[in-house]
């Protein structure tokens, strides 16, 4: 924000930007990974979003800033989403889809904290000065090579997708050999794709409102700020092991059955901060608490497009499922944020506010347990 002379609204604009292009990029973009092979999407994404990296790091005007986040809307959703989903999917097999998404989700994870970690190592080599005293001309110079850094190893993964992510015959045969508005409709038919949008949607605002954990071990937990950040430290670790260790289990037992179990390890947590009885002096608690929300949480993610192969979603059509359900599913993107603030706002550094925000997180956790129950009873058998 500093080096781009950004405040707190034109940031959130454009991350608006970037939410409106990519809720249409997911009913339009689904379609098209069931045209192409995943492996040729994906590459071209990477390139594309890694070329906006490059105009990115010549600190562009605020309205090009809002043009290049709807770019990247378009690139990373449009392009990459529908065939990454698809890509796992076909990798998965009729028989290891848990691993497949365990590890899918799992992997974003320790690339996220990767990508962080590399970000702080860059910025702090190539900044000359302390970050106390150095000047914002200092900090513009070290940030341009995180940007061109992580813009190159885009790059370089995408060349590694193109060539090594091969083809095999699966591949090949869920390749369509034309799109139309038909097979949107016989999606659209699949009782397994209404659910998906409920339970997905249901996750995914648990997931959102895991971003305030933090918040609360310093507002509630009393903890100083660093202590604080500890805490989200915790959780990025959390992410990588629960989604693979819940992607290795769900093959041996019933993939089904882990989903709804992962939902009611989301409400048991949230309903243990929303009643109030962690304080500063549980923290044994407070950390138990944090495991078995976050477990809940990140098992719900990495679980929840594994059942698709279950719920008879045809192979061909996976991108314009992933497409439908994903326009619903995440829509906690545009509402979820606003709510909790809202609910944080009214009773601003108070344990209530904290309280109201995770009686949300367990309504939904409920509601997104009962349908994955009801996708078990299904599909599950």
């Amino acid at each position: 924000m500093d080096v781009l002379g950004l405040d707190n609204v034109q940031l959130g604009l454009c991350f608006s930007v970037y939410g409106l292009v990519a809720m249409v990029s997911y009913i339009f973009g689904g379609p098209l990974a069931d045209k192409y092979q995943p492996r040729k999407l994906i590459a071209i994404a990477l390139w594309m979003t890694a070329a906006g990296g490059f105009l990115y790091a010549q600190y562009p005007s605020f309205w090009l800033l809002q043009m290049l986040y709807g770019w990247w809307g378009f690139t990373t959703i449009f392009l990459f989403w529908a065939p990454m989903i698809k890509a796992a999917r076909i990798w998965g097999g009729r028989n290891s889809q848990g691993k497949a998404f365990g590890f899918l989700d799992g992997g974003r994870g320790l690339t996220g904290a990767f990508f962080s970690l590399l970000g702080v190592l860059i910025f702090s080599f190539f900044l000359t000065e302390s970050p106390d005293t150095a000047g914002l001309q200092d900090r513009r110079e070290a940030f341009t090579y995180v940007i061109y850094t992580s813009s190159v190893i885009i790059i370089l993964v995408g060349v590694l997708v193109w060539f090594f992510m091969k083809s095999d015959a699966i591949d090949e045969k869920a390749v369509l050999d034309r799109i139309s508005w038909n097979h949107m409709k016989q999606v659209l038919k699949l009782h397994s794709v209404w659910l998906l949008m409920v339970i997905i949607l249901c996750g995914y605002v648990a997931y959102k409102i895991t971003d305030i954990i933090s918040q609360y071990a310093e507002e509630v937990m009393l903890y100083n700020q660093v202590d604080a950040a500890k805490v989200g430290t915790l959780l990025q670790f959390l992410r990588p092991t629960t989604g693979i260790i819940f992607g290795l289990i769900a093959d041996r037992l019933k993939i089904t059955w882990l989903l709804v179990t992962s939902f009611g390890l989301t409400l048991i947590g949230g309903l243990i901060f929303a009643s109030g009885i962690i304080a500063p002096t549980t923290t044994v608690l407070f950390f138990m608490s944090v495991v078995v929300i976050a477990a809940g949480v990140y098992a719900t993610r990495a679980l929840y497009f594994g059942v698709m192969h279950v719920g008879k979603i045809p192979l061909t059509l996976t991108g314009t499922a992933v497409g439908l359900i994903s326009l619903v599913g995440y829509t906690p993107d545009v509402f979820a944020g606003p709510a909790y603030g809202i609910l944080l706002d009214a009773h601003p550094g108070e344990e209530l506010g904290h309280q109201n925000v995770f009686w949300m997180l367990s309504a939904f956790a409920f509601v997104g347990g009962v349908a994955a129950f009801i996708y078990r009873k299904k599909y599950g058998r």
